[in-house]
């Protein structure tokens, strides 16, 4: 045993095997994979609508002129997954961590798997740029359109997020269709429900200049049907055949938006339907989001042929999520308590149920109330009433118009977490 590793029954988790610390740059053992198949190019040609849609006028003189798209090899029967010693250590004590802490939460299910939901959710999206705080966030899951479009896209990753764990005991091509349509069936339903007809780009101004090429639309579909293989083989350690899984999905890109987005909704999936999660979603994209750099670095060393840093990462990612979502769950506790002495709700009134609902649902209003608990306008407004006079509530804005409240003890917890998982500045 590396005696950098901290007792398994740490709560702050440990180091990792190689001496790496969740809170330091990716480090990997100085050998590396050898037989992991890497990507290859082909030309193509951009066609006359192509050339229209997808080329900037000034860079129009070149577009007749060969472009490089990957081509991805098959992965679905490669014999094993050659990663260094110490990473594969790495990513055992890494799925040890994400066990534990799902089963420390399996009595807070209800509430903490909402709450860890959203907060994966908001990370992963982050990690495209699209950010919003907690409170536009609750907002906008309870249909507020005044809160901003990156609040909307985010409740749209949650439900994809959602969508996956629904999904995981059969993963194939239609279920990862699925997650990719909850996610975009209202902000661009015409890309959902396929693969992408068009070819697609990762930076740069056209397929000329971008940093990456994913495989024309034509191999896109052969090429998921091999990754779903690969998904559905069952000897290959969780932690690291999800890590790869995703790798592949973000090299094959093939949605014209919303491949990271869905491809972190897979590894998600890919966890729960093998067990190793089986009550909340662990926010791994909180721990990627202190440094994104890296985590497109490793996609790139994977498309090399490399596949170790991405699982690296990913064990890195794990530590830093636990850390945090223990942190996030520990203040949310507190906040309870302390809901509970101002209070003082009759056993089973809808004022004590209502104070456990927005504790995994931040926001509401009277028709949602009146829904959730079936029960008259004037009832839900009582309750309110209760909870706002117990501070647990507090008036979204001044306006009395469709009032919406939120639980601005949860809201602030769910900010201070986003904070702790932000970008790191670099050096």
């Amino acid at each position: 045993m590396n005696k950098n590793r901290e007792p398994k029954g740490s709560n702050r988790g440990g180091r990792l095997a190689n001496g790496v610390n969740p809170e330091s740059d990716i480090q990997l053992a100085p050998e590396s994979s050898r037989d992991w198949p890497a990507i290859t190019y082909e030309e193509r040609y951009l066609d006359e609508s192509e050339i229209d849609d997808f080329v900037p006028r000034g860079k129009r003189h070149s577009a007749r002129e060969p472009y490089y798209a990957a081509v991805v090899p098959e992965i679905a029967n490669v014999t094993t997954v050659d990663v260094p010693s110490a990473v594969l250590a790495d990513a055992a004590e890494a799925a040890a961590e994400i066990a534990r802490f799902d089963a420390e939460l399996s009595g807070e299910f209800a509430n903490f798997a909402a709450i860890l939901l959203r907060s994966e959710s908001a990370s992963s999206s982050e990690i495209e740029n699209l950010t919003a705080g907690a409170k536009s966030v609750a907002l906008a899951g309870i249909g507020d359109d005044r809160v901003g479009k990156n609040a909307s896209l985010i409740v749209a990753n949650t439900a994809a997020m959602d969508r996956a764990l629904e999904l995981a005991d059969h993963i194939d091509e239609d279920s990862i269709i699925a997650m990719h349509a909850a996610l975009l069936s209202v902000s661009h339903p015409e890309w959902t429900g396929r693969w992408r007809k068009d070819q697609v780009r990762i930076g740069g101004y056209s397929v000329y200049d971008a940093s990456f090429v994913p495989p024309h639309q034509d191999r896109v579909p052969a090429a998921m049907v091999d990754l779903v293989r690969f998904v559905q083989r069952t000897d290959i350690a969780t932690f690291v055949h999800a890590a790869i899984a995703h790798a592949q999905f973000e090299t094959i890109h093939p949605f014209p938006d919303g491949n990271g987005r869905a491809g972190r909704a897979l590894i998600h999936a890919m966890y729960r339907h093998a067990g190793l999660t089986r009550n909340v979603t662990v926010p791994v994209s909180a721990g990627i989001l202190a440094d994104p750099d890296q985590y497109f670095q490793t996609l790139t060393d994977y498309r090399n042929g490399n596949p170790a840093p991405i699982v690296s990462l990913m064990s890195v990612a794990a530590f830093r999520a636990v850390e945090n979502g223990r942190q996030l769950a520990g203040e949310l506790q507190s906040v309870r308590s302390k809901w509970k002495e101002r209070l003082k709700a009759r056993a089973g009134s809808t004022a004590e149920g209502m104070s456990d609902f927005v504790m995994r649902q931040p926001a509401v209003d009277s028709a949602l109330v009146q829904s959730q608990f079936g029960v008259s306008q004037q009832a839900a407004g009582v309750a309110i009433g209760r909870l706002v006079d117990a501070g647990i509530l507090a008036p979204a804005s001044a306006s009395r118009r469709n009032r919406r409240w939120v639980a601005t003890d949860v809201i602030d917890a769910l900010d201070a977490f986003a904070k702790r998982a932000g970008r790191r500045q670099k050096p």
